[in-house]
């Protein structure tokens, strides 16, 4: 699964501006609900609901929160880069500055694993981390996602 299916390039917020954990998720669901027209509240609760099982800050200063809603028609992605980093009750305890929200339809089952697998593989590599922290627009951060998702592509 490529990114690029998932995520727009209106989807990518290159400095986001957060002063916590929770006003990041609230800015998520404010950019999700004006991309999905489903209402902010729902997708904030949904993602909320989420990280109080567990954070979702999977270290190295990434967290892929994650959820899935009712009336969604497909899989969608929405990525931040922010100013300043937040605590994210990371499992490395770092503060969080790249963040990847999924969402997914109710039924998604499998696809949402494969999803949240694909990027969680990408933000794994080192090299683009380092060339996503220091882009500055949405287009070159949208150009190294889809890059990436045509190059290592199955």
């Amino acid at each position: 699964m490529a990114l690029a299916g998932l995520l727009h390039q209106n989807a990518i917020i290159p400095a986001m501006r957060a002063n916590s954990k929770k006003q990041l998720l609230q800015e998520l669901a404010a950019k999700a609900s004006k991309i999905t027209g489903l209402p902010e509240r729902e997708i904030f609760d949904v993602i909320l609901q989420r990280e109080r099982l567990g954070s979702t800050g999977v270290g190295n200063g990434i967290a892929i929160p994650h959820g899935k809603l009712n009336n969604l028609p497909s899989i969608i992605g929405i990525f931040a880069r922010l100013d300043t980093p937040v605590d994210f009750e990371a499992l490395d305890d770092q503060p969080v500055d790249l963040v990847f929200l999924l969402l997914a339809p109710e039924g998604a089952g499998a696809d949402h694993l494969k999803a949240l697998s694909r990027i969680a593989r990408v933000l794994r590599d080192q090299d683009m981390v380092a060339k996503i922290r220091s882009s500055d627009s949405a287009s070159a951060i949208y150009t190294l996602l889809d890059d990436d998702a045509t190059s290592h592509a199955a």
